[in-house]
């Protein structure tokens, strides 16, 4: 495993998650370029700052030892574009794991304020790289099969190539890592009311999702105030940016529905063990989704795995909807094809504050498919497949 040190990266850190490496897994620290040195130059992203180090690295790992496959999992993607240098020098296949779209043609139609920051560049240099990267691929997994599809399309050369649908999954005992950490990090939610809770990238784009559940709060704030606002809705690490610096795209919508004062938006990133522990300590939790249909929620199963009432909101045509349905979520809709969603939505809080929500009661032989020993191993098959070739 080749990592950046973590000295070298200004996102949010989780020392337990290195705790539960195997002990036998090598783990390899690159250096990284000062980022305060070279963001004068627009050079800020961690996969640029450390590019040279990466290559210097595993060039010398590959000299000294033979390996059967290098596996990209991560979404700096431009180090991705190694594999192809690799591949030629040494010979090692690879397997790239897209987890989010790298380029993409999504906010071109957009107005400016609702593209990303430095939106012009990053656009220009993922359409020259992705190519560099995908082409040369001996095999590809993403957490969307629309993902996947589109890659071969735009890349006539890798349509044979083996790929696979694989989501991240489901570990049993980081919760109860989780559980036992829980009085070592800060704690997010307000006692005394009933807490539901989104941890995860916030956006314009999930505007179509969240505006339903709004309305329906705002409803029940016009009819029965006195209880509805015992709800709070919790919106946490909604932002890319380093702490402090990230702009809030939840709360603007909550003021323009008016019910800001029953939301709470973070938009610093937590650690995946405070993220867990936090779950687990909300009444209900809340996953909504982008409106474009090939948006997936990558992270859903933890949101199972907790066992708190879940309220889902996505496109109609989104992947995440088959997979909801397959556990049985009662609750999951979506914003352009859900009937009566409103009054649903209402009911749903209603119950909620009223304490008369029913636990969930999920299909568990479908949540297991989702597993980490499964989707580990469906990894595996896949590199297998890749090896043959």
């Amino acid at each position: 495993m080749v990592i950046v040190d973590p000295v070298y990266s200004d996102l949010v850190k989780d020392e337990l998650l290195v705790e539960t490496v195997p002990g036998d897994i090598k783990i390899h620290r690159v250096k990284a370029l000062n980022k305060a040195t070279v963001s004068k130059f627009g050079v800020g992203n961690i996969a640029y700052r450390s590019y040279i180090f990466y290559q210097k690295k595993v060039n010398e790992l590959l000299r000294d030892k033979r390996y059967d496959l290098i596996y990209f999992s991560t979404t700096q993607f431009a180090i991705c574009t190694l594999g192809a240098y690799w591949k030629k020098r040494f010979g090692v296949p690879y397997v790239i794991d897209m987890q989010d779209p790298w380029h993409s043609e999504y906010y071109q139609d957009k107005p400016k304020h609702q593209q990303p920051p430095k939106y012009w560049l990053s656009y220009r240099l993922n359409k020259y790289l992705e190519p560099i990267a995908l082409k040369k691929a001996d095999g590809l997994i993403s957490v969307s099969e629309s993902y996947i599809t589109d890659l071969k399309n735009r890349y006539p050369e890798i349509k044979d190539i083996p790929a696979a649908t694989i989501t991240f999954g489901s570990f049993e005992p980081d919760f109860e890592i989780a559980k036992k950490n829980k009085n070592n990090f800060t704690s997010l939610l307000e006692p005394g009311f009933k807490n539901i809770v989104y941890i995860g990238r916030g956006g314009l784009d999930m505007h179509n999702a969240i505006t339903p559940v709004f309305n329906a709060l705002k409803r029940g704030l016009e009819t029965s105030p006195q209880l509805f606002n015992q709800l709070r809705f919790y919106f946490i690490g909604t932002s890319y940016a380093p702490d402090g610096q990230g702009e809030t795209t939840i709360l603007p919508l909550a003021k323009q529905s008016g019910v800001a004062d029953n939301v709470i938006e973070t938009t610093n990133r937590i650690s995946y063990y405070h993220a867990l522990a936090t779950l687990q300590q909300a009444d209900a939790l809340f996953i909504p989704g982008s409106d474009d249909p090939k948006y997936t929620a990558s992270k859903i199963y933890p949101y199972l795995m907790v066992k708190r009432p879940l309220l889902t909101i996505f496109n109609s045509k989104s992947p995440a909807i088959d997979v909801l349905n397959a556990c049985k979520v009662p609750y999951a809709y979506s914003y352009d094809a859900s009937a009566d969603l409103d009054n649903k939505l209402l009911n749903f809080l209603t119950q909620l504050v009223n304490g008369t929500l029913a636990g969930p009661a999920y299909d568990e032989d479908a949540i297991d498919q989702y597993s980490a020993v499964n989707m580990t191993k469906k990894q595996c098959d896949l590199f297998d497949l890749a090896l043959s070739k």
